[in-house]
């Protein structure tokens, strides 16, 4: 038998199916699914919710049709963005994803929207659902017939069994800002002092569960698993020991996790979230990350008049190599890639220094990038080691950034200083999520036992 893992990524859709019993990928799509919209705003980041229905829904026929029906399905998507539903459950709105900006837009009072609720709540950034959602508020933006929020993959677990009323995990909660990881609640109290209409929140589900199984169009009767933040899935698809090992995942963004069994007082660059029943996750993300190395390729593709990606990252590779092996890896161009700015201090900007006669070659350049987007990672690593007290033993790493590129494999490994394991399965949020749903619908005793089912290259 099989189980189904679902991720309802930033630009593509990923889908799993798993066996059962040995945790072997039988077999996997990943479909882009190009829903951008414009926005009303140069600062806005949204997508089309239909569209993402639409293709997952194809996609789910098409791989139950190659397999057969899987024992469940798991869900996992993108954090900390929304969409606005109706009373029948449809999408109002587009989806506002973790990119929007709207959050650090001034208001008459020379406040954002994040300043204000990180005053009131401790817990809220530009991108994060009640940010957003609260610069609607200030803005009469909200759609008249919107009756709830809900994120991108509860929504099309909700289609998925045609449901109509939303729901949120706590790691998908928390992912909105404004949470209480104690109380493991949204802070009311302080939202309403703001007069936000609390109506629009969905309900908190305690952990994972099953919320419906399949209907309309698709096969009947398969059970659907409430979703994962994709940070968390991925820590739970990629980690067999929780608390000894530091994962880093280089995307269109970048992300370090490391776990923790206790709560902690986290600040700054670094957020605490909740993950399983015994453990939270310490993640620190670089709003910019892997995307950094997209705009390097493209800044050459344009000088170069070149329009094939792939052998523009095989050069840009070779290029970086070829300059270590002659000048060694100090001799690059020291790069921060904060160029989207951070969680903490939206209007930070990138720095390249350390740039002269002798070092001004395209490969000083790239690989200056490489170990500028690593180090981003490794010293948010560092502040969490000081915070627990403890370090980590493993290196995991993940997403397409390290996966193919084995010059940032290497240098990861020589920043952190650990020997870094790559997982078999390349779509590590969809797995963890097949993980869960195995877990969830009954047919694992734990997550433990589940992870064992994990496999490295």
């Amino acid at each position: 038998m099989s189980v189904m893992g679902i991720d309802i990524g930033t630009t593509t859709i990923s889908l799993i199916m798993m066996d059962d019993e040995t945790g072997i990928l039988l077999d996997s799509m990943t479909i882009p699914h190009r829903s951008f919209l414009k926005g009303h705003s140069a600062f806005n980041r949204i997508q089309d919710p239909g569209i993402i229905w639409k293709l997952t829904e194809d996609a789910v026929k098409e791989i139950i049709r190659k397999h057969g029906n899987p024992k469940s399905i798991g869900m996992t998507g993108q954090m900390h963005g929304f969409l606005y539903i109706d009373q029948k459950g449809e999408a109002v709105s587009p989806l506002y994803t973790w990119q929007d900006g709207s959050g650090n837009e001034l208001f008459s009072d020379g406040r954002t929207s994040a300043e204000i609720l990180q005053s009131a709540t401790g817990s809220a950034s530009a991108g994060y659902g009640l940010t957003t959602h609260y610069y609607h508020l200030q803005k009469d933006m909200i759609p008249d017939n919107a009756k709830k929020m809900v994120t991108i993959s509860d929504y099309i677990a909700m289609k998925l069994c045609c449901l109509k009323s939303p729901f949120i995990s706590a790691d998908m909660a928390a992912s909105w800002g404004c949470f209480d990881l104690e109380l493991g609640d949204f802070c009311r109290q302080e939202l309403e002092e703001l007069h936000m209409d609390l109506t629009y929140l969905p309900e908190i589900l305690c952990g994972h569960p099953i919320v419906g199984v399949t209907a309309g169009e698709l096969p009947k009767n398969i059970p659907v698993i409430a979703s994962l933040g994709d940070n968390q899935a991925s820590f739970l698809g990629s980690v067999k020991d929780l608390s000894n090992t530091v994962l880093i995942n280089i995307g269109t963004g970048s992300q370090v996790s490391f776990g923790t069994e206790r709560y902690v007082d986290a600040s700054g660059s670094i957020e605490l979230r909740p993950c399983t029943n015994k453990q939270f996750l310490m993640a620190g993300s670089g709003l910019c990350g892997g995307r950094a190395y997209a705009m390097l390729e493209r800044f050459y593709r344009e000088i170069s008049g070149k329009e094939q990606t792939e052998d523009m990252y095989q050069k840009m590779e070779q290029q970086a190599r070829e300059f270590m092996d002659i000048y060694g890896k100090e001799a690059s161009w020291k790069i921060k890639t904060t160029f989207s700015g951070t969680r903490s201090n939206p209007g930070e900007r990138g720095v390249i220094s350390s740039v002269s006669v002798e070092n001004f070659y395209p490969g000083a350049m790239t690989l200056g990038m490489i170990q500028g987007i690593l180090m981003e990672l490794k010293e948010m690593y560092d502040e969490m080691c000081r915070i627990t007290g403890t370090k980590a033993v493993n290196l995991v790493g993940s997403g397409n950034g390290l996966r193919r590129n084995s010059l940032m494999c290497e240098l990861a490994e020589d920043i952190f200083r650990m020997h870094m394991q790559i997982p078999a399965c390349s779509e590590e949020a969809a797995y963890g999520a097949a993980l869960q749903a195995l877990v969830s619908s009954g047919f694992e005793d734990s997550l433990e036992k589940a992870q064992k089912k994990i496999r490295y290259l």
